[in-house]
């Protein structure tokens, strides 16, 4: 049976599952991480990237001409349409410069909100992942989505690009990904920003999408794709702009030399501060209304297609109890450490 058959028949079963009431105290990632469908009202996203929800969120189908989903068992491939409808955008028009296909990493949760692993932001629709492994030319099982890694195109020890890895194709793709109106801002390690710097930075001055390639550690795997706030979310808090400048100055200097991803070293003798557990209270209003929020009566009906047909979505709709938890059927809450908001 295919995998989101296997989703569709167990989301009443798993929304029951959470059957006793859910309290301002939650942890918020239990209740938002164990839901397995989105809901099916007008899309919003609430709150900041880091802090918040989506309503309305639509699948990114698990395979298309030019893109492949990965990781199907986190199930992460939601997000906002405007969200879904780049990503496969970017999946067509990337063949033009050379890229075979995107592989698909984290958007959102169906209902959005923390998570119970990984990432700090990816909470309201607008941020996806995108390995910079090219797709394949046949289609990966689902075991293979699962424990197949990406490549970083660091050298080894290095915080500079291996040029056996790093192609023009990548910069290329990175490009036109920056060049969407819609995109707030790209994510990439500071390896990658210096080679795109090297490539377009001397003729690139002031050009917008250059700016919107932000370094930031960890991603030379994947880069990280932020939408601006769309239209019909006045909940959602943007982002601070990038400013002006290529980003090609001073500024990307200072990742090279001050390593700013080092974790600092606790004082001799110190005990670890314990992270606070963001609950649903922490969240805007609107995401408690969100969890008790309808839920399609099947996942094709909110998968982002030709097909798609929100009207459809609607009309069949399945009214749910809010996901519920009781604090002594909880599993013990372990505090990860607190990241720097993606």
């Amino acid at each position: 049976m295919q995998l989101k058959s296997l989703l569709t028949l167990a989301a009443a079963a798993a929304i029951s599952a959470l059957a006793v009431p859910a309290h301002a105290q939650t942890a918020a990632k239990e209740l938002f991480g164990r839901v397995p469908l989105p809901s099916v009202s007008e899309p919003q996203a609430h709150g900041f990237y880091s802090k918040g929800c989506i309503s309305g969120a639509v699948a990114m189908p698990v395979d298309g001409p030019t893109w492949q989903a990965m990781r199907l068992e986190r199930n992460r491939r939601w997000g906002h349409p405007k969200m879904i409808a780049l990503l496969q955008r970017l999946s067509r028009e990337a063949v033009q410069d050379g890229w075979p296909g995107l592989l698909v990493g984290d958007i959102s949760q169906p209902r959005g909100g923390p998570m119970l692993s990984g990432h700090a932001s990816h909470q309201v629709g607008l941020d996806a992942d995108v390995w910079l492994t090219p797709m394949p030319d046949r289609r990966l099982s689902v075991s293979e989505r699962a424990n197949m890694s990406a490549v970083s195109v660091l050298k080894k020890d290095s915080l500079h690009v291996d040029p056996r890895k790093w192609t023009p194709a990548h910069a290329r793709l990175l490009k036109r990904a920056a060049s969407y109106p819609e995109v707030q801002r790209i994510f990439i390690h500071p390896g990658i920003k210096k080679a795109m710097c090297d490539t377009y930075g001397e003729e690139r001055a002031n050009d917008p999408w250059m700016n919107k390639l932000r370094p930031y550690y960890g991603h030379h795997y994947h880069f990280h794709i932020r939408l601006f706030c769309p239209e019909g979310s006045p909940g959602c808090k943007p982002q601070q702009s990038t400013g002006s400048g290529n980003g090609c100055d001073k500024s990307l200097d200072w990742w090279f030399t001050s390593e700013p991803w080092a974790p600092k070293k606790p004082k001799p003798g110190a005990k670890p501060a314990k992270p606070r557990v963001v609950t649903l209270a922490d969240l805007p209003a609107a995401c408690a209304r969100v969890l008790g929020e309808p839920a399609p009566a099947d996942e094709s009906l909110v998968t982002f297609d030709s097909g798609y047909d929100p009207r459809l979505a609607r009309s069949t709709a399945v009214p749910v109890e809010p996901p519920r938890v009781a604090a002594s059927r909880l599993p013990p809450i372990v505090p990860v450490p607190a990241r720097r908001p993606e």
